[in-house]
């Protein structure tokens, strides 16, 4: 048996390691394209940070695939089926539970990656949460609901893994924003709303 089929047996054995190696990619990708887009005029050997991508695919592949992975498997007990009845109630569970827990400890895991200290950590959370939720809520419903009612229980990390590769550009563009500036804009949109 070849080193190739040995991988692709345990692959499909442990769906796990799937989402795991596919994590692994996905999420140093989406800092390298952020870092592209954010940095596409500075020279070629100032433009990318390694240990930024490093540290996602770190967070991507050891803490998001796992989560992810295990609020898919209870998800999928408590509800089980593909209906769009099931579908919705795991949507919208998912939606005002994991969400939310996923965006707080990416901010919050993401920082201490980066040798803030706790409080700051806790300060990006404060600044950057919500903004980034809003955008989550408007789109992953939709995602969620093609996985839980279209994908094989057995390939939804895979498939939330690809979707995701967008979604990790944008939470990359929203770490790299300066927090003092993304909370003074976002004071500025509350006072035009209400004036």
């Amino acid at each position: 048996m070849t080193v190739y089929s040995k991988v692709l047996k345990a692959f499909k054995k442990y769906p796990l390691l799937r989402g795991m190696a596919s994590y692994s990619v996905i999420w140093p990708l989406s800092s390298f394209i952020q870092q592209t887009f954010e940095a596409k005029d500075l020279e070629a050997e100032n433009r990318y940070d390694w240990w930024k991508c490093a540290r996602y695919g770190l967070w991507g592949s050891c803490y998001v695939a796992p989560t992810l992975y295990t609020w898919l498997t209870v998800a999928s007990i408590m509800w089980p089926g593909n209906s769009i009845r099931a579908g919705l109630i795991k949507t919208f569970v998912e939606t005002i539970t994991y969400t939310p827990f996923a965006m707080c400890s990416f901010y919050f895991g993401m920082s201490l990656l980066e040798m803030k200290t706790v409080d700051e950590a806790i300060a990006e959370v404060r600044a950057k949460f919500l903004p980034t939720y809003k955008v989550g809520a408007s789109v992953w419903p939709a995602v969620a609901m093609i996985n839980f009612c279209f994908i094989r229980p057995k390939n939804r990390i895979v498939f939330i893994s690809f979707c995701s590769l967008i979604w990790t550009c944008f939470l990359a563009y929203m770490k790299h924003l300066d927090k003092e500036n993304l909370a003074r804009k976002s004071e500025q949109r509350s006072v035009k709303m209400y004036t």
